[in-house]
């Protein structure tokens, strides 16, 4: 009655050992960009202080002359999005781009006087979050990341089938700390790897959430607002989700896959093929498109996206700490009318559950103790992935990899393959790589792998 149960343990302990392979890389990766991004409002105003802090004022200039004075420092630039000072302290900030290079041009609120300006893709935290995304590489860093992600559930899975207790506690739910060499680290891992396993779970999952592939399926099938919401007005074949990159969070998640609103006067025009038509009304002002802003209270933080053609539309968007003070507004850029107006009250229960998820993921929810929480996730991430690598350096046979031997003299339990092949169609690109990895496995890696089939698998 207990082969089929030893089988599977063996079966789960080579999945966990090549997951646990190309995993722990990506794992250290990802936990050492998230603390820096973490920590962002902390780090911020200590690096970027003079950019960031003023002194309070009575009065503060209005948006367009603002603008007005970032267009005379950058003639050569283009103005995308504008972001309000958040409080009385704090200065206002321009997103322009110039020559190909995107810049953040700070600037006081009260006195007009441009403050300096910061590479929007290679500070600290733009390219910390490049990382952690997409590595810095586009879709290929994006897909990789997914994969890993992917593979770390794989990892959580068959690391919890095999240290749950089974008559054991220490080693398991405590380490021995009397031990010495492999034993230690291998109670550290698994101790670490058993209460933090929930904590990483959540983890992956809700960062699987905005990853290329498996994050936009996700988003198409359980982000849906009602069609009436966008019957009303003229629609782009462009997404919100262009207004999102790698190193610049615009729209809450939830948005990214809602159609762009037109400009409704320059959009009737195209509609009947005018398509030379220029725009029919005088393009509303900054300073209108920040009173409606103010007008239906959306919290301080928000950006305003410039149009960049004739029937595009400004966008007030705020990704709030807290996602019951999201906002995503469309407003036509000649008549100033409110094309969309969306807040959490409009997100579906799965998008809410999506929007707390990332939230939580990054520490923002409940402040300083929502950092400190995932402080602790990110180091645990770090522990379990540096003794799960120093474990494998110590029991790995010279010169082989070391993979754990799979017995052929036992019949496969039919529960490994369907926790596998559930995962599989839950995450297609675990599901490509499990194949990829099989064959490998098969042809490569046992033959250089090639041990007695006495091999020990504790």
């Amino acid at each position: 009655m207990q082969q089929p149960k030893v089988n599977f343990y063996n079966l789960a302990w080579r999945w966990h050992f090549y997951a646990g392979l190309f995993v722990a890389p990506f794992m250290v990766m990802l936990a050492l960009t998230g603390v820096i991004y973490l920590f962002k409002p902390q780090l911020d105003p200590l690096m970027y202080g003079s950019l960031l802090n003023v002194p309070a004022g009575h009065h503060s200039l209005p948006a367009d002359e603002l603008l007005k004075r970032v267009k005379i420092a950058y003639p050569q630039g283009q103005v995308t999005q504008y972001l309000p000072p958040v409080n009385a302290e704090r200065s206002a900030q321009f997103v322009v781009t110039q020559a190909d290079q995107e810049l953040n041009v700070f600037i006081d609120p009260y006195h007009g006087d441009i403050l300096g300006e910061q590479d929007a893709k290679m500070n600290l935290q733009a390219v910390a979050r490049a990382i952690h995304g997409e590595l810095m590489i586009g879709t290929v860093g994006d897909r990789l990341v997914e994969l890993a992600a992917g593979w770390g559930i794989v990892l959580v899975v068959s690391g919890v089938f095999l240290w749950w207790p089974r008559g054991q506690a220490a080693g398991i739910l405590w380490p021995r700390l009397s031990s010495r060499g492999r034993v230690l680290w291998r109670d550290l891992h698994a101790v670490t790897g058993f209460w933090g396993a929930t904590f990483l779970l959540v983890m992956l999952l809700s960062g699987m959430t905005w990853t290329g592939f498996w994050g936009k399926q996700y988003a198409g099938v359980w982000n849906v607002f009602p069609d009436a919401m966008w019957n009303a007005m003229p629609k782009s074949d462009v997404e919100a989700r262009s207004l999102n990159t790698a190193t610049r969070q615009t729209v809450p998640w939830a948005m990214e896959n809602t159609p762009m609103p037109m400009s409704g006067d320059h959009a009737e025009h195209m509609n009947h093929g005018d398509k030379s038509a220029g725009p029919a009304a005088p393009i509303i002002s900054l300073q209108d498109v920040q009173n409606v802003a103010e007008q239906r209270k959306v919290e301080p933080g928000y950006s305003i996206t410039l149009p960049t053609t004739d029937t595009g539309v400004f966008t007030i968007a705020v990704f709030a700490d807290d996602p019951r003070n999201d906002a995503t507004l469309h407003v036509d850029q000649y008549t100033g009318k409110v094309l969309a107006d969306v807040r959490w009250e409009d997100y579906g229960n799965v998008a809410r559950a999506t929007e707390v998820g990332v939230m939580l993921h990054e520490g923002k929810m409940f402040g300083v103790i929502n950092q400190i929480i995932v402080l602790l996730i990110c180091l645990m991430i770090l522990l379990s992935a540096v003794s799960g690598v120093v474990i494998w350096w110590k029991r790995r046979p010279q010169g082989k990899l070391g993979v754990p031997p799979l017995r052929h003299d036992l019949p496969k339990w039919k529960t490994a393959m369907v926790i596998m092949l559930a995962l599989a169609v839950a995450f297609p690109l675990v599901g490509a790589s499990l194949v990829v990895v099989w064959v490998l496995d098969r042809v490569l890696f046992s033959r250089f792998n090639r041990q007695p089939e006495s091999a020990s698998t504790s």
